[in-house]
């Protein structure tokens, strides 16, 4: 249960860093949480519930006003941080 919690915690730092700025740095901090979770072990729906717990966090303290560019930020981000179990799943299954 620790692993969990410390990805919790360090998704919600890198994912938090990407929001203001959408730096290239941060998106690549996500990737690296992806290949963590899957050298890990870590199923894809444990990381989808880290994703989701950590945004609906942000949403609650998210103007309504700012609620797309936040929703296109989150996937921007999650989509990079699946980007591993993605090349995984196409490697083991033989695809391109």
């Amino acid at each position: 249960m620790r692993r969990l919690d410390d990805l919790t915690r360090d998704y919600r730092v890198a994912f938090l860093h990407y929001l203001p700025r959408h730096e290239e740095a941060a998106l690549t901090r996500g990737y690296e949480l992806g290949r963590s979770a899957v050298a890990e072990g870590l199923s894809i729906l444990e990381l989808a519930r880290i994703h989701h717990e950590v945004f609906l966090e942000v949403l609650r303290d998210t103007p309504a006003a700012e609620l797309p560019e936040v929703a296109t930020a989150a996937s921007e981000f999650f989509l990079e941080v699946l980007a591993t179990y993605d090349m995984a799943q196409r490697g083991f299954l033989g695809t391109r």
